[in-house]
């Protein structure tokens, strides 16, 4: 889609409680397509809670998501969130191109039945995350990249313009790591927005071209070479934790 790095993400004054108490305060920002974006902080920042949000997963007390000029109520197909690995229930009875074919189910409402185009886009999302030896192995047999492929290429079966990851590299070993680089890299050049809660800070510069620094309240955003600052990452988590920034 030739226009899809005009799609913006736009947050206004988004604020999100837990029985009464704030997890997250007055966060504004925009982000857009073909850009990765980190997002930081530590533990309890409100990270999981800003990306279950946006997927319409997690009720907002006041303020306003727009996507693509249009709000965002609840779910929608155009944005994709990938759990973390840990909260998932592996043992669930599917198989990896079952899980994939999720990804439809957006998009096809409760009124289209599950055709050809749909079959298409899994296979599309099956052959891009190098899956089509494993389509029909149980998701609990799968390795810790192998999960992670699965659930990105649910994602793209879905045609999201927006990827919301949860802690993606968290467990993998570094030849995973250095594949999912790969594939975060390659989504974005294809227009894909990909916003990654992550924790590891030395390799920030390395993936990211945005950053979101989060504490219950947004203490930066914007391109990582002017945000990702040492006062900022020390403001952010309200300690010296890395001098590498």
């Amino acid at each position: 889609m030739s226009n899809s790095h005009d799609h913006a993400l736009k947050i206004s004054d988004l604020t999100v409680s837990y029985a009464r108490v704030p997890a997250l305060h007055h966060i504004s920002f925009e982000v857009r397509c073909g850009q990765c974006i980190a997002l930081l902080g530590p533990n309890g920042a409100g990270k999981t809670t800003l990306l279950k949000t946006l997927a319409g997963l997690a009720k907002r007390e006041s303020g306003t998501i727009h996507f693509h000029g249009r709000e965002v109520v609840g779910a929608t197909p155009d944005i994709a969130y990938l759990p973390q690995r840990g909260q998932i229930d592996w043992d669930f009875p599917t198989t990896v191109r079952g899980l994939v074919e999720m990804g439809r189910y957006l998009r096809l409402g409760w009124y289209r039945k599950y055709g050809a185009s749909d079959d298409l886009a899994v296979n599309l999302a099956m052959e891009a995350m190098d899956l089509n030896d494993l389509q029909n192995r149980q998701i609990s047999a799968l390795s810790g990249g192998q999960q992670q492929r699965a659930f990105l290429a649910r994602a793209l079966a879905q045609e999201a313009h927006v990827l919301l990851l949860d802690e993606p590299f968290t467990g993998l070993d570094k030849p995973n790591q250095d594949n999912l680089k790969a594939t975060l890299k390659r989504l974005r050049g294809q227009g894909k927005m990909l916003m990654v809660s992550h924790h590891d800070l030395p390799s920030v510069r390395e993936i990211f071209d945005q950053v979101l620094l989060l504490n219950g309240e947004l203490i930066g955003a914007g391109k990582t070479s002017e945000v990702f600052t040492g006062e900022n990452v020390q403001r952010t988590y309200q300690t010296h934790v890395f001098s590498g920034v």
